[in-house]
């Protein structure tokens, strides 16, 4: 029953700008169809396979710490590399904590409801779907955060897995192109 649900918002008010709804989308009974259906997914390049992505709000300072722990637990694996995440550049995150949060709690002199603002990076990670490892790497990750409740987003994604020679000489490869690595920045 899923399609006419869809047919009916593609329909309702788009009918008569873009036409019908397309046969490929049509097909597919439900977004899970559409996302099963990538397991069939081969090119000559690679594959996809399903992972968790997890999005982990921390301090800039943080997120060797929590990666180690995570480490203790999961590879980290993206193809032949390990302790594979990448970390964002320094925003800012806000909160107005409740009467009885640990930041009224151990704040002299916090207000409730006042609102709080901290430097924060997105470290960004992914495992493969098994819940037994999801239940690892999340027991690791909240253990060593600062936080008592710590933003983690967590989102079911398919991640590239190339099909790849590292003697490859593809002239777009870091190897081939002329200007090798980026320079190192830790």
């Amino acid at each position: 029953m899923a399609v006419p649900r869809v047919r009916h918002q593609l329909t309702g008010g788009c009918q008569q700008q873009f036409g019908s709804m397309p046969a490929y989308m049509a097909s597919y009974q439900s977004e899970a169809g559409y996302m099963k259906d990538l397991k069939r997914y081969r090119a000559k390049s690679g594959r996809l396979i399903p992972v968790w992505t997890l999005e982990i709000q921390t301090l800039p300072e943080d997120t060797d710490r929590i990666l180690d722990a995570v480490m203790q637990v999961h590879p980290l694996s993206f193809g032949r590399y390990q302790r594979n995440a990448s970390i964002s550049a320094i925003g800012k995150e806000t909160a107005q904590p409740e009467a009885g949060s640990t930041t009224t709690t151990h704040v002299d002199g916090f207000t409730a409801g006042a609102t709080e603002t901290y430097p924060v990076v997105e470290l960004k990670i992914s495992v493969e779907r098994d819940l037994s490892v999801l239940e690892k790497v999340m027991d690791a990750i909240l253990h060593v955060h600062h936080y008592e409740e710590p933003v983690i987003f967590v989102r079911e994604d398919w991640a590239s897995r190339a099909d790849y020679d590292v003697n490859s000489d593809n002239p777009n490869r870091w190897w081939n192109n002329g200007r090798g690595l980026p320079e190192r920045i830790g």
